[in-house]
């Protein structure tokens, strides 16, 4: 492998990360960059058509017609929608699984750990329910029946849950979303050869897409997982490789749905699992978190100290999690797990099990979760990786980087334990902001990939740029998996902010980064954004603040950031999304979005323009509103 190649941004000058997975005696993701580098120019510009048997055809200079005639401007908006659908669809399955599951807790009355989180939910609902676990159930019941709803009848919570006047604005642009799944479903029809051939009517349809997404699957699912597992509490926590215990058996969970494990967090740490584990010549079990799920895991720790051992890394990491050795099992139930942990799995004789068929691996062992039968899963998954590890461990060498990430890395930070870490209101943050010590914020969320320099280094590079600014960076997904693990939410961290910015961490006891958890958060921050719009009397677009998906990856990203624009945010990424080769995309995107909501696109690969252009922008913001524009 070449030289220049970074296998992953690591705070040691040696690269331990990258050195690490490069002598793994198998293929990784890392390695496979370099044999992906020649990327088709069509399919980069989303200029490629393969939805009928005429094709694929390709625009070109001398063919700018498809056989259909279909021009790059329908295609590039046929494939962006259609991308935008598969994102929002996966969002939607995961807020309908915790619905659900939610239903499932009211109907049997488990215990409520988030009884705020309840009250509040029943609060933004207009709900009247004094019994704890019927208003848990009656949520349920809307949140299903609004998800369930034809493409042609509104969704009736979205008034609810939406900012005030962003849902005005929407219903202004008519793009206020009906049934979330059956717009899906008709996103795919409308996308469907000679069909829809107006570039701007699907584009705006991403909008639509984009706010069921926003309101549903990420601030919903937060919401309903907060009143079942516990609301965030703050709390520094390790981070990195260094968190597996070869002592322990080990399992590592991978996806986006944590109320799949309450159960089996429960059960693993009774009496009588212990015993089990200590009969085999193990101290008991720990899940080891990985991706988003890991990250959910890691925001509500603190009530599953026993269990949880923390969070690993992320997307990209999670070869060398199971490289270490001292992973006896994983848990799959959604994406971000990657194919090419199945043959790393076999070579180090992992015990695959998945929980949700969408994310089945060739090779694992399909446990299909459901609420009823929760109890008689766990027992089977514990039983399967006592079994696992008796088998592997005697056969498998450790591994392990027990340097790896740090030791005290802020985490549990969510809307309601900031506000409350705040003095239960937003008001010091506002009074910050507007004295000019915290110029804005940044949102830094989504994926982390492999293209341009490598795993996590534009990411790590943008925020190292916004706070040495005085911007601080709220961050959730894969991304804050890369930032925690090279010290970017330890105390550390204070060192690479600006003096006024440094000056308040230093006074608050926090880092200049703080993670927001996983990518689902991105509701979250929402939810920060439209307290603070609110307390100002303003919308949202005229807030100083930003959002950026520097490294984004997933077609769930694409959901996410048609989400950020209808809220009217800049929105930065690192790479294009497919579609430069159309003039309408391209124009839509970047320049007619901010007359029709108040967002754009900000294309740009470099860490230091990009947060120059993110901060000119948060500056512009804050002399709209008449706040100072230098130094305090």
């Amino acid at each position: 492998m070449s030289d220049s190649y970074a296998y992953s941004i690591c705070p040691n000058a040696d690269n331990e990360l990258g050195c690490f997975i490069a002598e793994l005696p198998v293929e990784t993701s890392h390695h496979r960059v370099e044999s992906q580098e020649v990327k088709c120019a069509f399919g980069l510009q989303g200029i490629c058509c393969r939805l009928c048997a005429n094709g694929p055809c390709r625009i070109t200079p001398e063919a700018q017609r498809g056989v259909c005639g279909a021009t790059a401007d329908v295609i590039v908006a046929r494939n962006f929608l259609r991308a935008v659908a598969a994102g929002s669809g996966c969002y939607i399955h995961v807020v309908e699984n915790t619905a659900r599951n939610l239903k499932g807790f009211s109907q049997d009355g488990l215990p409520i750990k988030g009884k705020d989180a309840l009250a509040k939910l029943g609060r933004m609902l207009n709900i009247r329910e004094v019994d704890p676990h019927k208003l848990a159930g009656r949520i349920a019941d809307l949140v299903l029946r609004d998800l369930y709803k034809p493409d042609f009848e509104p969704m009736a919570l979205t008034e609810k849950i939406a900012y005030p006047p962003r849902y005005e604005r929407w219903k202004e642009l008519g793009i206020l979303p009906n049934g979330a799944k059956s717009e899906v479903c008709k996103a795919l029809v409308k996308t469907s050869t000679n069909l829809n051939s107006d570039p701007v009517d699907m584009l705006l349809n991403c909008l639509k897409l984009g706010i069921s997404t926003g309101i549903y699957g990420l601030t919903l699912t937060n919401l309903m997982n907060d009143i079942m597992l516990g609301e965030p509490k703050l709390r520094v926590a390790p981070v990195g490789l260094r968190v597996i215990d070869p002592d322990y058996i080990n399992i590592m969970v991978t996806g986006h749905q944590h109320s799949f494990y309450s159960d089996l967090q429960e059960r693993l740490i009774t009496p009588e699992a212990i015993a089990k584990a200590n009969e085999v010549g193990a101290k008991g079990f720990r899940i080891v978190g990985c991706t988003c799920v890991g990250q959910d895991l890691q925001l509500r720790g603190a009530y599953y100290p026993e269990v949880f051992e923390g969070h690993a890394g992320n997307n990209f990491t999670s070869e060398a999690i199971l490289g270490t050795g001292a992973i006896d099992a994983v848990l799959t139930e959604f994406n971000c797990t990657l194919p090419g942990i199945e043959p790393i799995c076999e070579v180090f004789m992992v015990k695959q099990i998945c929980l949700d068929n969408v994310a089945q691996k060739a090779n694992a062992m399909p446990m299909e979760y459901s609420f009823a039968q929760r109890e008689e899963i766990s027992e089977k998954i514990i039983e399967e990786v006592l079994s696992a590890y008796i088998m592997r461990r005697e056969q498998v060498s450790m591994n392990l980087m027990p340097d790896h990430g740090y030791s005290r890395s802020l985490t549990g930070v969510s809307e309601g334990s900031l506000k409350k870490f705040l003095g239960g209101t937003f008001a010091p943050l506002i009074e910050l902001i507007a004295s000019g010590a915290i110029k804005g914020i940044a949102s830094v969320v989504g994926c982390s990939s492999l293209y341009g320099i490598g795993h996590d280094v534009l990411t790590v590079g943008l925020v190292k740029e916004l706070i040495s600014r005085d911007i601080l960076v709220l961050t959730a997904g894969c991304t804050s998996g890369g930032l925690e693990n090279v010290g970017m939410m330890s105390p550390e961290s204070v060192d690479y902010a600006g003096p006024t910015l440094a000056a308040v961490c230093k006074k608050l006891g926090i880092p200049p980064v703080l993670n927001f958890g996983p990518c689902l958060a991105i509701g979250r921050m929402e939810m920060v954004a439209a307290e603070l719009a609110g307390a100002l009397g303003i919308d949202i677009p005229q807030l100083p603040l930003v959002i950026s998906a520097p490294q984004w990856l997933e077609e769930q990203a694409l959901a996410d950031g048609s989400f950020a624009l209808a809220l009217g945010l800049p929105l930065h990424l690192g790479l294009p999304p497919f579609v430069t080769g159309s003039p309408v995309a391209v124009n839509v995107l970047t320049s007619l979005m901010k007359e029709l909501t108040g967002g754009q696109v900000i294309i740009n690969a470099d860490a230091k323009e990009s947060a120059g252009i993110l901060e000119e922008i948060i500056m512009e913001r804050r002399a709209g509103l008449g706040l100072p524009v230098s130094a305090p």
